[in-house]
Parts: C-alpha cells; structure tokens; sequence
C-alpha cells in the first residue's frame, strides 16, 4: 500500500544538508524529523507549508488514504491527541455559543471544549448495568427524547467506545440526530482499531476522532480527526485553532506508516487478538457481548472482588492493566500481543480468585449547576479537603472509577448525595478543587 507522506521524508532525509535550522538537533539522530518546508524549499516535491496550509501535498495523501479506508469525507492528522480532536471536532460542528447534548460519561476534553467554546450542555446519563456494574451504552430513545425536549440543540457528543468496551449503536443515534437537524460527534478515542476488525459504524456520523496511539502500533499523541459533510480545509482551519503551528513530521509519519501495516499483518494479528480475548471472557468473569450490549472484541474488562488490589498483585509481576477500580480491571489488547503474551497473562490470571464479584453502585443524581462550564474554568479557585467541601461549587470534574462517569462536573455543586456516594465507593481522593467565595 503506498505510504506517500513516510516515502517523501525519507526522500528528503536522504539527501546532502548543512541543516542550520529547526529543529534543534538538525536531523541527529531523528533524520526524519524535518524543518518546515517553507524553510526547507521543497513545495516542489510534495510538501506544503505545514499540516493546515492549503492544497494538496503528501500529508494531504497520506491524510486521504484514511479517510478513504474508515468511510470518511475527510481526515486530519492530530498530534497533540484526542483531546486536540475533540476541541477541533465540536467547534466545527457547534461553533461558538450554542447548545450540545454531552455524554455525561464523555473525557474531561469535551467538558474543556463546552467551556472553551462556551456551550451550555444538556447530559445525556448512561443506564446502569447492575450486574457487570458499569454504566451501559447510550440508548438512541435517549438522545431522541432529548432532542424533542430541547430542540435547540443541534450537536450531540457521544464516548464509544467506552474505557470498559462498551459501544453504543451510532447509526441508529445519527439517525436520530439528523432526523432532527442535529449533527453526532462520537469520541472514539479507543476505537481506532475497530474498522480494521470490519466495524463500520463510525462512518454514520458527522466527526469522530480517534487516538491512534490507544489502540494501534503508533507513538503517543497520534490521533485522526475524521468527518463527513466537511472538506479537509474545513478540519485544517479548526485543527489549526487547538493545535502547534509545528506538528511534528516524524509523528505523521508514523500515521501514514500505521494504516499500511493495519492494511495488512497488522489487521490479521488484531483478528488474532480478538479471539483470544474471546477464550479469555470465556474462562473468567468478564464483560461479554450479549443481546443489546455490544463490545470491543479486543478489549479484556474482568469483574472480580477488587480491582484495585488485583492490579496491585498483577504489577509486582510485571504485568500492567490499563485500568483498576473497585470492581474490574481492564486490559488494552492488540495487535502487539502474541501467543506469549496471552500464555503468560492467562498463568497469572489462573492463580487468582474470582468467585466474588464486588458489586458496584450507580453514581447518584446530577448535581445542580450554579455555573456555566465556562464560568467554572475561569473563575478563581481553592483546594479545600473533600469531606468539607459539602455545598462548595467545583471548579474540576470529580470523576471516580467506576463508573468513570463525572460525580460532579466543573460548575456543579457538591452535595451530601455526592459525598456519600464517595464514601460508599472507597474513593480515597482528599482534597478538591472549588470556585472562590
């Protein structure tokens, strides 16, 4: 498969430079690792000035060619994360101003995007699941309600997956959207993998960003922000808003360089993947996909007695989970891991117990919001201990696992309710921070 973005540099790397410019370390040992062409003079041989100028270059290829193969009208490469995607992603589609329905259970970026962008938010809560205790997937009848209540919204902005696995059923709710005029923007930060094991739903929507070093053999801070109905000028101008005006060559490389090895072996290795986690949900208490509840098939979320002490047992054996709290530990399986690596965490998960899942409890009602999340961010602020801070409005998200749902979002006040929660669940956080009197 062609490479086009990765082929030029190398191209370029190749040749006879007295390099006098940035960056710093003028192609030692980072060869790749180029000046801006505007410096380098090389617009002739596919370059042009930066990842957000105009026209069409290499990046622009290399940008193409994922967009083509996710179902996409455009791509724009991140390096600075999902997080850049997802502030890029919904001042695209909700300006400035507005109204957005948001995944209560969303990253902590989109509820940064709500105050940046100064949108006033509407949540959309995720039913829980008792039993596996999590919350669930966001029903499309949700989003549908909440659109007939509030017909002023016009941007919806969903998680899928979830941390845990869960997917929510994106064409049904851009549907949904759409019948009402509204535009769906899902936060697929560690889906990235999905399309290359044939999943198709992201395309159903208006944008979805996507980290691809979550999920894929690609460096840190690598993300795609994808779109339909905008043109790559469009996802340039507001990516060029939330990101460096110096986006790193040999980081979009790597992209270009990651979808031709998903093209190929590494698609065939993550259906490897798959099936394996499969043996593993099969043999120890795990999410699994059932009626109604869909599932990353390459992510592992086992449900045991305390996750927390369980990762704490795994690490002194060098194995590490993604993620731990009081009722699951979550492990990130990919097309990296092989036959050995499964072995070897199939022994030590062997040897411990499993007999008594905790139960987890749902988070409690919302809270009220004395303040607007952009009110919240800029106003001053304290750290004041937590068990003392009944009534206080909070200044950041209190967002324990599980459910990895906000307790309390940025603007919200925290009550006897949230506190008590807190305490049923063993968060051990002490102090918080709140807006000054």
């Amino acid at each position: 498969m062609p490479t086009p973005l990765y082929d030029l540099l190398r191209s370029l790397a190749g040749r006879d430079l007295l390099r006098l410019d940035m960056p710093g370390h003028h192609g030692l040992p980072l060869p790749y690792d180029l000046p801006w062409p505007a410096e380098l003079d090389c617009t002739e041989n596919g370059l042009s000035g930066d990842l957000f100028g105009d026209g069409r270059d290499a990046i622009a290829e290399a940008e193409e060619l994922w967009a083509e193969r996710f179902g996409f009208d455009s791509c724009l490469f991140l390096t600075g994360g999902s997080t850049q995607g997802v502030h890029a992603g919904l001042a695209l589609l909700a300006g400035a101003g507005g109204h957005a329905a948001l995944d209560r259970g969303g990253h902590r970026s989109a509820f940064n995007a709500l105050a940046l962008l100064d949108l006033a938010p509407r949540y959309l809560p995720r039913p829980w699941l008792e039993k596996e205790g999590v919350a669930g997937p966001i029903h499309p009848g949700q989003v549908e309600k909440l659109l007939d209540d509030r017909p002023e919204i016009k941007t919806v902005c969903i998680t899928s997956p979830t941390y845990y696995g869960l997917l929510s059923d994106i064409p049904a709710i851009a549907a949904v959207c759409h019948a009402h005029g509204a535009k769906l923007m899902v936060d697929g930060a560690h889906g990235a993998h999905l399309p290359f094991l044939g999943y198709t739903g992201y395309s159903a929507a208006d944008a979805v960003v996507m980290s691809a070093h979550k999920t894929l053999p690609a460096p840190g801070q690598t993300a795609l922000l994808f779109a339909n109905g905008s043109s790559l000028d469009d996802l340039r101008q507001v990516g060029s808003v939330y990101g460096s005006s110096s986006p790193s060559y040999v980081m979009m490389a790597a992209l270009d360089l990651a979808r031709d090895y998903m093209e190929g072996e590494g698609a065939a290795r993550y259906r490897e993947t798959a099936a394996r986690v499969s043996a593993l949900r099969e043999k120890y208490p795990a999410l699994r996909e059932v009626p109604g509840l869909a599932l990353d098939p390459a992510r592992l979320t086992l449900l045991c007695g305390d996750g927390f002490a369980l990762a704490d047992r795994l690490r002194e054996k060098g194995c590490l989970p993604e993620l731990a709290d009081a009722g699951h530990a979550v492990f990130i399986c990919t097309c990296a891991d092989g036959a050995e690596q499964f072995a070897r965490l199939d022994g030590l998960l062997a040897a411990e117990d499993f007999s008594n899942p905790a139960q987890c409890p749902p988070p409690p009602e919302l809270p009220p919001a004395a303040l607007t999340p952009r009110q919240a961010l800029f106003a001053p602020r304290e750290t004041v201990p937590l068990a003392s801070s009944e009534g206080r409005i909070a200044a950041e998200q209190i967002a324990p696992y599980p459910p990895g749902v906000p307790v309390v979002a940025p603007g919200e006040v925290i009550t006897k309710k949230t506190l008590a929660y807190l305490r049923e669940i063993g968060y051990n956080r002490k102090l918080v921070s709140v807006i000054r009197p």
